[in-house]
């Protein structure tokens, strides 16, 4: 070929899946042949070999049956929006992390919060008893650095870290900080510590005071084979509110991740609507790689403010700017047996609306009103599925999560490769 000729090899990671992607997408990698120095260009004029004697090219065809293997990914094995702000001296955090992925090699991301933050050290081990290390901790860098000083709410990706891990292993991330963090509204990963100082390359327990909220860190990535993987968008339903003290592994979304096999973060925050979503949206869930799925579980919290044009009208919205992203699953609205704000004659009717629209809109749709609802009352929850009329109590999020299951079962969502799949009870911190 000429000097201004050049080959394109395009390699769709995500074909094996049976999910679909284009140009330019996430899981397209593209490369382009060349010699040392060319610069993926080779000109035709220079001179000829083994005395002007032309030497035809050898294609070498791959065998039948073996197939180019596709190169590990990184994907999210764990994650949190860290909606809200916390500031603190100088501490130490030793977070108690849950990862719906195995692999080799992990990154972890951290997001500031409304201010400045100075993170001094990383460390990354296995998680042992009441705060401990279960391996030796590994160093986390950035850049080569072993620590980053940044601005508000801005999101920091280590290097890859060599650690291998198994799916749904649990982390003990252990960070020194001083300045604002992203933070959790509510208490979601029990078993965690936080203590003035610097303790990230303790072993033993350190000590200080229980702290259950997230903080700090936002995703754990995971490189292995590529798979698909789950994100979960909602508010208090999807991140697990049920007591305010509570436990992620217990939430929806990690219910169905531990029987299904396959990565489902938490991107849910408490309280939310369809314009908070949208205003955080860049940060929160497009700032993932490697997600090829998007479950959408919203508009609850519109009801009482939004008529069912305007729920529409941001559903949409929503899922057109998820569409480069992932594919979407939009789950139906829970019963929801009381308003706290706005008439509930008009929330109970516009629900109802909603809830018809989806199911006759969307293609892929989770229908989680149908399993949670009584069967001659649809305001009310099923005895014991709820725990305020609102949310969903442990019972609750158990048969919502089965119900994820078997929808995404019945469309062919398989484990990773190598994963075992497992029960429905969470394992204790």
């Amino acid at each position: 070929m000429n000097g201004s000729q050049r080959t394109r090899v395009l390699v769709c990671a995500w074909a094996i899946l049976g999910v679909a992607c284009g140009p330019g997408g996430d899981g397209w990698e593209e490369s382009f042949p060349s010699e040392p120095g060319t610069s993926g260009e080779v000109s035709t004029e220079a001179p000829l070999p083994n005395g002007g004697l032309e030497v035809a090219p050898v294609n070498v065809e791959p065998e039948v049956g073996q197939p180019r293997a596709v190169p590990p990914l990184f994907q999210p094995g764990y994650h949190a929006a860290l909606r809200w702000s916390y500031s603190t001296g100088n501490v130490t955090f030793r977070l108690r992390v849950p990862v719906g992925r195995a692999g080799q090699r992990v990154r972890l991301a951290f997001r500031s919060g409304d201010g400045s933050l100075v993170l001094r050290r990383a460390t990354v081990a296995r998680a042992g008893p009441n705060g401990s290390l279960a391996s030796t901790p590994v160093t986390v860098t950035f850049s080569g650095a072993q620590g980053f000083s940044v601005g508000a709410r801005k999101r920091v990706v280590s290097d890859p870290v060599p650690f291998p891990v198994g799916f749904r292993d649990e982390l003990a991330v252990s960070f020194e900080v001083q300045g604002a963090l992203g933070v959790s509204a509510i208490e979601t990963l029990p078993g965690s510590y936080v203590r003035s100082g610097a303790y990230t390359g303790t072993t033993g327990a350190i000590g200080g005071s229980a702290w259950a909220r997230a903080v700090g860190l936002a995703t754990v990535d995971v490189e292995g084979p590529p798979a698909r993987a789950f994100v979960a968008i909602g508010d208090s339903i999807t991140e697990g509110y049920i007591t305010e003290h509570d436990d992620t592994r217990k939430a929806w979304p990690s219910l169905a991740e531990a029987q299904l096999g396959v990565p489902i973060v938490n991107a849910g925050v408490s309280g939310q609507g369809f314009y908070d979503e949208l205003q955080n949206l860049d940060q929160e869930v497009l700032s993932l790689q490697g997600v090829t799925d998007c479950i959408v579980l919203l508009g609850t919290n519109d009801l009482s403010s939004l008529e069912v044009s305007g729920l529409q009208t941001r559903m949409n919205l929503l899922l057109s700017r998820l569409a480069p992203l992932c594919r979407t699953w939009v789950s139906t609205l829970l019963p929801k047996e009381k308003s706290n704000h706005g008439d509930y004659e008009v929330v109970k009717r516009d629900r109802l609306a909603m809830n018809a629209w989806i199911r006759s809109t969307f293609p892929d749709v989770i229908d989680l009103e149908a399993v949670t609802r009584q069967p001659d009352n649809v305001h009310l929850f099923l005895d014991g599925l709820e725990v305020d009329g609102i949310h969903p109590s442990a019972e609750g999020h158990r048969v919502m999560a089965a119900e994820v299951v078997r929808v995404l079962r019945e469309k062919g969502v398989q484990p990773e490769q190598g994963v075992q799949p497992q029960g429905e009870e969470p394992s204790e911190p």
